[in-house]
């Protein structure tokens, strides 16, 4: 994994823990600052990069690119556009 890519990883997770936070009675908290740092860091991926890492940021598939970066892609389930994790659920 990359630098660049465990910066990500740690902003998903951020994303993960504040949105986990949010479901109980505790203060909402806007997510655009680490929705927006995640377009920030995906824009800085260079070319070469993971296609599919790429397609599930791309589409803020957030949960399946964590997943994907933990190295459990193949817990992704199908979405509506066809792409699977990698045992082809």
């Amino acid at each position: 994994m990359t630098r660049l890519e465990s910066e990500i990883l740690m902003e998903l997770r951020r994303l993960d823990e504040t949105v986990a936070a949010m479901a109980g009675t505790g203060p909402k908290v806007s997510l655009l600052p680490i929705v927006q740092e995640l377009s920030r860091l995906t824009a800085a991926l260079p070319p070469g990069s993971d296609s599919q890492l790429l397609h599930y940021l791309h589409k803020r598939s957030f949960e399946k690119a964590r997943l994907f970066l933990e190295g459990r892609d193949g817990e992704n389930i199908a979405g509506p556009c066809g792409h699977v994790g990698t045992d082809g659920r």
